[in-house]
Parts: structure tokens; sequence; C-alpha cells
């Protein structure tokens, strides 16, 4: 047979890693054949079956005890020791998860869900180990069919709760494509699909960890930091994320960069506690892990450091083990990062039905739950150690009551990875129930088959994995992108430390992603506390104060650019890049600079201003004059929907010109662009319809030209102006969208002043908007000078032609005057050109008909327009 089967990869994993285990092939004529483990992994465990078995790591104990190995001596399982409640919680959360599934008659419905779970003892070769088990089975014997037929022991994973593990992990059953849903792994090395093809996650990586952290970084303008991370991948990988994402949004510099030691090595800890207590920032984040804070309090503790305003990462802000009066006086106030906090009904219920006699049969162990009774109740079960029966210490019965003891297990209030893994849990289910609504021939797979039950593969199970999307009792829409992360959210928590001695972890804001709004941060400062001597203000942590008015900075060679030393300020130098101040002539000490910008208040601003108001006060009269006069032959001669859009649009081009005066905004700096071009091709785009109808009618006037007529109806018109306009919006939509148009503050012009400008973004995107205008102009300047010579009751074409010779000239003369002309005094030249050409084409094209209804309403005949009568002067 062939031994690289995905059905049989674990055997072949067990052959290759034999510093795990090793695996004896034995083989006759009478017994089918078979492999048989020489040794197996003795882990602490738990266990259901199922027709469907899911797999399951997380850590029960948090640290090992390894005995010394030599290669002489039989090799020994290392103890674990350190009993996690909150660790076991979790399992116990997947053991709730699945029992709920099996209750749910909708979700794999007639199906049987099992689990095994392992304790991986925070510890990578035990964590390894159990995953290989999980991956292989526990049988002693496995019967090696011919057809490879049978179900894996395990379709996927949910865990590990390290992410190094993950790692590990990942690296050997991915190769498979072994589905593993992580519910506490946050390194975003994990993210790389190419290596961890399998891998998905509950909990959102690390990048979005440290994009949360700077953020709340730069809400307290906190620019002087600390860092320790531990010596692993996830913290080294988080050191590199936070180093360049802190350059990238300079909002501050880091004061130290410390790596935690995994062995607990007192002078490495001493040393770097001795080095926070030396150091001028006050605010250190942890990228840790609960072990690493634990022992690195314990060396604070005794060095007594206190007055640091600690920020924890999502592994320890939630921790009980941290919250003790003995460490909240150094604790107190801790700012962090938490899971996102969820409800599960009915788990309390479940948590106490826990009993060491459960699933006490066959080969379905309870090593965990008996340790976890042992710890809960300081009980043990017979026969006890010697040790403890000369301590007098009590007989576990296994009929203890849970309810009877003040215990965090019981503790439901706060779920936090175990939602997490209540999430991963139905993630698998969900994806294993939509594998079994295949139909047959319409199925993903080769043939267009189906998965099925009686030949489950675990890469099958993963195709329908990475489109699960489902909506948990909690209301939460869980999904998985293109690299097996979930839409990230974290609740912001804080450590209060009450009058009574008491602690309380209260979440004091929330940080998120939305597909709408992007990354946001919401925090409610009024509910923070802060263990310092001002209880309600935050700490400051620069390394160095801003300048005050007279100095100016000065770097400090080979500090980090937020150390700096303040000296007098001398001409040409300002004192920071964000008071913007300036010396004064004496240069004994520091005055604002100057500002500059259009304003409405300078005499040009009120000029432009008022001409604006009066071209748009002029458009109203005229399109009043044409409203009531529409009746009369030069209003209905001259396609008097036209002349109304015509003269609406030149009301907007006054209009616009607003939008160039006063200090730029970025709503201001992105709209004025985009509705003077969509204003301008709007009235020229009726002009240039206008000019393609007077060549109709006159085409039309000849012998056969009739037909063309119906190339020129109203509806045809209409659709015209409308799609000529809509090319100039999409034009302004990729600019906008692609490369804005933002306000900017330059002091390149003058040194003692600050000119406040809008700045293009993209110099083509400006010039496609003009250059679209241009043509337009051009064709109807064109077309209308072809008509010029059109007998007189088509002389509407001459009027086109004057009105285009103005708006072209202006807009010729305006490139060069713009290029050339800095600050508001470019803003003046485009205002002026948007009036000079509005102003053009409202004289130019209703001048004359407005003069003839107003003053000479004796030529506004029919007669008169079309040329067949001479009316009195």
């Amino acid at each position: 047979m062939d031994c690289f089967h995905k059905k049989y990869f674990p055997l072949c994993v067990c052959l290759v890693l034999w510093f795990f285990s090793s695996s004896l092939c034995l083989g006759s004529s009478s017994l089918p054949p078979s492999c048989k483990f020489q040794r197996q992994f003795h882990l602490n465990e738990m266990h259901k079956p199922g027709d469907v078995v899911l797999g399951g790591l997380f850590e029960v104990h948090y640290t090992s005890v390894f005995p010394e190995w030599t290669f002489t001596s039989e090799p020994q399982q290392p103890s674990c020791k350190g009993f996690d409640t909150l660790g076991f919680r979790q399992a116990i959360t997947m053991a709730f998860a699945v029992d709920e599934i099996n209750k749910n008659s909708n979700l794999l419905p007639n199906i049987t869900l099992g689990y095994s779970l392992y304790d991986n003892c925070g510890a990578l070769i035990i964590g390894f180990s159990a995953a290989l088990s999980l991956a292989t089975g526990r049988e002693e014997h496995f019967l090696l069919q011919e057809n490879c037929s049978g179900t894996p022991p395990i379709v996927g994973i949910v865990g590990d709760h390290y992410s190094t593990f993950s790692i590990a992990m990942s690296n050997v059953l991915g190769l498979y494509r072994m589905p593993i849903v992580s519910h506490f792994a946050t390194c975003s090395c994990l993210s790389d699909r190419q290596r961890f093809p399998s891998f998905f996650r509950t909990i959102p990586n690390d990048a979005f960890q440290v994009r949360a952290m700077i953020q709340i970084l730069k809400h307290f303008s906190w620019t002087w930091v600390g860092l320790l991370v531990s010596d692993d991948d996830y913290g080294l990988h988080v050191a590199q994320s936070f180093q360049s994402g802190l350059a990238q949004s300079g909002g501050g510099c880091l004061a130290y960069l410390e790596v935690l030691p995994w062995d607990s090595d007192p002078n490495e800890l001493r040393r770097i506690v001795h080095l926070i207590k030396k150091s001028t920032a006050c605010v250190v984040i942890v990228f840790a892990h609960e072990i690493h804070m634990i022992q690195l309090m314990e060396e604070v503790v005794q060095q007594n450091v206190t007055g640091l305003q600690w920020i924890a990462s999502e592994t320890w802000s939630a921790t009980p083990v941290l919250q003790t009066p003995r460490l909240m006086p150094y604790l107190g106030g801790t700012l962090g990062i938490a899971i996102h906090r969820g409800e599960l009904p009915g788990l309390r219920d479940f948590l106490l039905q826990i009993r060491p006699d459960q699933n006490n049969n066959g080969s379905y162990g309870n090593s965990m739950v008996k340790q976890f009774w042992e710890h809960t109740f300081e009980c043990r079960f017979a026969p006890p150690p010697a040790d403890w029966v000369e301590a007098g210490g009590a007989l576990c019965t296994g009929q203890e009551d849970l309810e009877n003891v003040e215990t965090e297990f019981m503790d439901i209030s706060n779920l936090r990875p175990e939602y997490n893994v209540y999430k991963a849990v139905y993630a698998l289910a969900y994806a294993l129930h939509d594998m079994l609504q295949c139909e047959p021939g319409r199925g993903p797979f080769s043939g267009h088959s189906c998965g099925s039950l009686q030949r489950l593969e675990p890469w099958q199970l993963l195709h329908y994995l990475e489109k699960v999307n489902f909506t948990t009792s909690f209301g939460e829409q869980v999904s998985f992108d293109e690299n097996g992360d979930v839409l990230p959210i974290y609740d912001i928590m804080n450590w209060l430390w009450l009058p009574d001695g008491k602690t309380k972890v209260q979440s004091v804001g929330v940080v998120k992603r939305s597909a709408s709004k992007g990354e946001e941060l919401t925090l409610d400062e009024d509910k923070i506390y802060w263990n310092f001597d001002a209880k309600e203000v935050p700490p400051r942590s620069v390394c160095s104060e801003s300048c005050p008015p007279g100095t100016r900075m000065a770097r400090k060679k080979g500090e980090p650019v937020c150390c700096f030393d303040c000296i007098p300020c001398s001409e040409g130098k300002i004192s920071n890049e964000t008071d913007d101040f300036w010396s004064s002539p004496q240069r004994d000490h520091c005055v604002p600079k100057k500002t500059e910008f259009l304003s409405y208040q300078e005499p040009l601003g009120i000029c432009l201003t008022a001409t604006s108001l009066l071209g748009t006060f002029i458009c109203a009269v005229v399109l009043g004059i044409f409203i009531y006069h529409r009746s009369t032959p030069i209003v209905r001669a001259n396609n008097s929907e036209l002349s109304f859009l015509i003269l609406l649009s030149l009301k907007l081009c006054f209009l616009c010109s607003l939008l160039f005066i006063g200090r730029p905004q970025l709503w201001t700096c992105q709209l004025r662009h985009a509705a003077f071009g969509i204003s301008f091709v709007l009235c020229v785009s009726c002009i240039l319809v206008k000019t393609m109808v007077v060549l109709a009618v006159f085409q039309a006037s000849k012998p056969g030209g009739g037909a063309k007529l119906k190339w020129f109806g109203a509806v045809q018109q209409r659709g015209t102006v409308m799609a000529l306009t809509l090319i100039q919006a999409a034009i302004c939509t990729v600019w906008l969208v692609s490369s804005s148009p933002a306000p900017h503050r330059n002091t390149q012009y003058h040194n003692d002043k600050i000119v406040y400008e809008c700045v293009v973004g993209s110099t083509v995107g400006f010039a496609v908007l003009l250059g679209y205008i241009g043509l337009l102009a051009i064709l109807s300047f064109l077309l209308a000078f072809l008509a010029r010579n059109l007998p007189d009751n088509f002389n509407e074409a001459k009027l086109i032609t004057f009105s285009m010779l103005i708006f072209s000239a202006v807009w010729v003369a305006f490139v060069p005057a713009y290029v050339n002309s800095p600050g508001k005094y470019a803003d003046a030249v485009q205002v002026f050109a948007i009036l000079a050409s509005s102003f053009g084409l409202l004289v130019a094209l209703f001048g004359p008909k407005c003069y003839i209804i107003l003053l000479r309403p004796e030529r506004n005949t029919k007669k008169a327009i079309m040329g067949r009568g001479n009316a009195k002067t």
C-alpha cells in the first residue's frame, strides 16, 4: 500500500519523527497486516466517542518538568505542573459546544460529534506529541486495509493555545490539509497561506493587535515607551511588527526592547527590571504569556518598581493569577487588549455536570477531570501518594459539590477565550454540515463528486471551512478571510484596585475593524482608573518635553527622534513642527507664524465672493425671465429645456467658486474640483448638444433630410447630456479615490509664513478633468463655427461660436497663470477663470435674447425669428 496516502499519513509521520515515537510493522499469512506502536505518549486527556471526532489542544497545565534523558536509560515522560483552571474551562467549553451541536436537530442531524481533548502542559514537545496522537489515534493496533477505507481518527483540530505550538503543528499537519482552528494563537506569521494552508483562527492576529496598541499610545500622547516580548515566535514577530508600525505612524519611540527568557533566568530578569526602573519611560507594553508575567512581577516586587503604566497584550490582560493584593500596587491601572467577550447560555449548567467518574469506561479516559477535581477540592483519588497520606490529606470521593466551593471555574461572567473555542467548534461543525449537504454530481471535487461520512477526508472539510459563514447565538457573524483570519475586534480592559483591597477588571472601550469604517478606537476615559497620584489624569510618558516659546528642538546624537534638547531660536528656525512658531525680530522669543489663504475677510476674497453671488443672482433673474416668457417664440425656438439646463449649470459654476475661498479643509479640497469639473461639463455638454441640434435641423430642412431628426429628439438630447456628464463624474471619482486633493501647510514660499493650500493629489487627474472640459468646448466651437453661416433662422450657432471663443480664451490663459501663481493667488486665478468664463457664457448666450425679450418685444415673433419679415425698429 502507499504509505503516503492521506488516510495513513500519521503513520509515516510517526516513522520520520522517531524521537517522539516509533512503530513496528508486523505481518503474517494468518493475521491481517497491522502496525503497533512500540511506545505511546502518556497525556492528560478527555474523550467522547462519535460518528465524527474533533480534536482539541489546550493548556490545562502551564508548565512542565523534564527528566534528564540519556541514550542508555529508558525515556521518561515529562510531568505537568501548575494546574490552569481557566485552561481546563476552555477544554470543557469545547465539550459543551459539541454537546450543544449534538442536541441541535438543524445542525448535523442524525450525526453524533465526538471529541478527543489533550493537555499541552505549556511545553512544545508535549503539545506536538498530542497533535500527533490526535492525527494517528491512540489505538494500540491499526489494521491496514488495502482499500484505504474508513474515517480518520479526527477530521479537524481546535487549538493550539500558543503560536509556536500552532506553527510546529501546522508545518506538519498542514502538508496534508488537516484543518486547524486556533482560539488563541495570534502570531501574524500564521496568516501566511503558502506556509500554513489549513490554519484558521477565531482570534485577531497580532498585526491588528499591534495597530490597536499604537492607536492607544497616540490617543494618550505616549511617545516614549518600553516593550517586553516573550522569547518565541509570538513575541519576536510582535517586536518586529511593533517597531515598523511605530515608525510608520510617527507616533513615538521605543525606550528599550527586551526579550523575556523562557527559563526564568533570575539574572536576566533582574537586569531587565533594573533597566525598566532606570528608564524615563513610564509606559511598559508586554507581549508575553502568563508564566512570563508571573516571573517578571516577582522581580518587579523584589525591586519595588512602582509608578509604571502597564499595557497588556491579550495573553495576560484578563489573567486572575496576577490580580492579587500583593501585585495590584504595581499592576493597578493596567490597560490591556482583551479578546471580545461573549455569552454562552447553558454553560454553567454544563460545568456543574462535570464528574471524575464521567466517561470512565473503555479507552476514553478522563485524567484531566480527575486532576481538576483534585486541584479544586484539595484531595487525592485512591491510591493517594504516600506523602499525601502522611500529611493527613483528604481522599476524593467524586461526589463533592462544585457549587459549594469558591472557584473561578464557575465564574462565566467574562467568557473570552472560551467564546473563541465555541466559535472554532461551530466553524468546523458548520463546514462539516455544508459538506454533507452536497448533492451528488454537483460537488466541488474531481468529477463533481461530494465528500461523504464513510470516506471523509480532512482536506475535503478544509474546502468548506474556507467558505463557512454563520452567526453565533451571541449575534456575532463568523467567517474567515483569504488568510484564515476573522474580522478583528478587541475589548480594552482596565484593572481597578478598589479601596477594600479587591480587584476588578472592567471594559473601557473597544477597537475593531469594520467593512464600512475601517479600524476605529472607542474609549470611555471617565471610567479609566489610573494608579498614580492624580487618579483621574493619565500619566505622561515622553523622552523630551515640548520646547517652550523662544526655543527650538535639537536632536541628541545617537538618540531616537523623540529625544531632543531645546535651544534658543535663531533666524530661520522654528521651535517644533507642530507649534508653528517663528523667532521674533529680536530673536529672544518665538511668535506664531502668520497664516495665509484666500480669506472671505480680505479685499480680494470679498470681491470674488461678491462677483460670484452677483453671477448667481443674474442667472436666477435670467432663468426667471425665460420661465415667465417660456411661451414666446424666441424662448421656444431655441430649445427651452436645454436653455434652462444651461442656466442651472451656470448657477452651479458661480457657486462652486465659493469653495475656493476660505481656509482649505479636506472636504472643501475634495469638493471644489469635483463641483467645478461636473458643473462646467454639464454646461458645455448642453451647449454641444444644442449645436448638434442646430445642425440637425438645418440638414432636416433639405430634401430627404427629415429622417435625421429622429436621432435628436428630447430623450436623445437628455441622454447625451447625462452620458457626457457621467463621464466627468467617473473621472472625479477615480481621482478622489486614487489620489485625493488634500489641505497642505506650505512653508516653502515664505520663512515666516504658513500658506494653507489644496494640493491636487494627482496632477494627471486634474489634467484629465480640465482636458475633458476642453475637449467638449473644442467640439462645440468647431460645430458652431461650421454652422455660423447658416440662414438667419439658425443664428443660434453664432452665439455659441462667440461664447466658446470667450470660454476657450479664458482657460487657455488660466493654465500658465495658475502654474506660476503661489499659494492663495493660485486659488484666486482659478476663481477668476471660473467667474470670467461663466459670465462670458451667460452674456454671449443669453444677452441678445434677454435684450429682445425685454427691450425689443416686437422682434419676439415667429416671423422675425424666421427672417420672413422686417420688424420695425
